[in-house]
């Protein structure tokens, strides 16, 4: 999508509107509010977010403004514009190693490592992983140096979170991913290693996610559903290590932090996130020589031990199921095997 420079009477002279999403609505799509519809569609947005947008007269439906009423029909056309400022949004192209799976004309597969932010933010306006998109685009020109905003971001995986994140690189795939995420036809499989011994099996975790109600930053699980939006993951137990189990998590949806906070929810945080309790001794002995090993351990896999290891989804081209495995980082392999040895020679299993 190329950057378009949109002129409105209410904006100051100088003022100019970028868009950020193009979303074209399918034949079969059923009435429904805009603001609620774009709540889903959107990655982070709110409610009140998307309001204050239409208000601003930062949404428009056939090149028309809108209320927040407007209910959505079969082939709208939704706009979805910024008012900030190109110094504040642009990607500035970076030259970095990217670890590409896959490339087509429509889309990318990219194996995010640990430790890299996905997009510029407060904070982190370099080295991101659309820094280095905008740069790879650049070299195979395919795009100006000023048309890669975000809108290619189809989902997002945490900074210290490794794995598969797919990039739409046109306004059909954007729009086709889109709708696969919002329908929960997206394959999606995490690996995690957490504290203590899963009880089951395997079994389903159906509780909302929503902001911590006291500290900001986290998420929480509210299982009655009275704050946040579903969110709802399948676990399996892939190997029992004693004092923490390997699991595998299909995410059902897809929610900031979702399987941070299910599985501290069901009383196993990952081993060494920081944010949700992992990043401390939550099951084991009181000798000194197993704080020791824990201990290694963080120092092994410095971040929550989380992989996103699997991606799959019906190409928005060919029609077709595509799906992409990735291999397990050298950290989260490491700090496996030591658990492995530990369990083996220490007995607790």
């Amino acid at each position: 999508m190329t950057k378009e420079i949109i002129t409105d009477d209410s904006q100051n002279e100088n003022e100019e509107l970028f868009e950020r999403f193009l979303l074209k609505i399918d034949k079969g799509q059923e009435p429904l509010r805009i603001d609620k519809f774009l709540m889903n569609r959107i990655e982070g947005a709110t409610r009140n977010k998307i309001q204050q947008a239409i208000a601003a007269k930062l949404v428009q439906v056939n090149g028309k403004e809108i209320k927040a009423n407007y209910k959505i029909k079969p082939l709208d056309e939704i706009i979805v514009f910024s008012d900030m400022s190109p110094e504040d949004t642009a990607v500035v192209p970076e030259k970095m190693n990217l670890n590409i799976t896959y490339e087509d004309d429509d889309l990318m597969i990219i194996n995010k490592p640990a430790g890299m932010v996905v997009h510029p933010g407060s904070g982190n306006y370099k080295g991101t992983l659309l820094n280095g998109i905008a740069w790879h685009q650049q070299q195979h020109n395919l795009i100006s140096e000023d048309s890669m905003p975000r809108f290619g971001l189809v989902h997002r995986i945490d900074k210290n979170t490794s794995g598969l994140l797919v990039i739409a690189k046109n306004d059909k795939a954007l729009s086709h991913l889109a709708k696969q995420f919002f329908d929960h036809t997206i394959s999606r499989k995490y690996i995690a290693l957490v504290w203590g011994d899963v009880k089951n099996d395997s079994g389903t975790i159906n509780a909302h996610v929503g902001r911590h109600l006291r500290f900001r930053k986290q998420f929480a699980a509210f299982p009655d559903g009275d704050h946040g939006k579903e969110a709802i993951t399948h676990y399996n137990v892939l190997e029992r290590l004693g004092y923490v189990t390997l699991v595998e998590c299909i995410l059902e949806t897809g929610r900031t932090h979702q399987i941070r906070v299910h599985m501290k929810h069901l009383g196993h945080p990952l081993f060494n996130d920081e944010i949700y309790g992992g990043d401390r001794i939550v099951k084991g002995t009181v000798f000194a020589k197993y704080k020791q090993f824990v201990d290694n351990c963080f120092s092994i896999c410095a971040r929550q031990a989380l992989h996103a290891k699997t991606l799959g989804f019906l190409h928005p081209t060919i029609e077709k199921q595509v799906n992409f495995d990735s291999q397990m980082p050298k950290d989260l392999f490491d700090v496996i095997e030591k658990w492995r040895k530990y369990a083996t020679t220490k007995s607790i299993i």
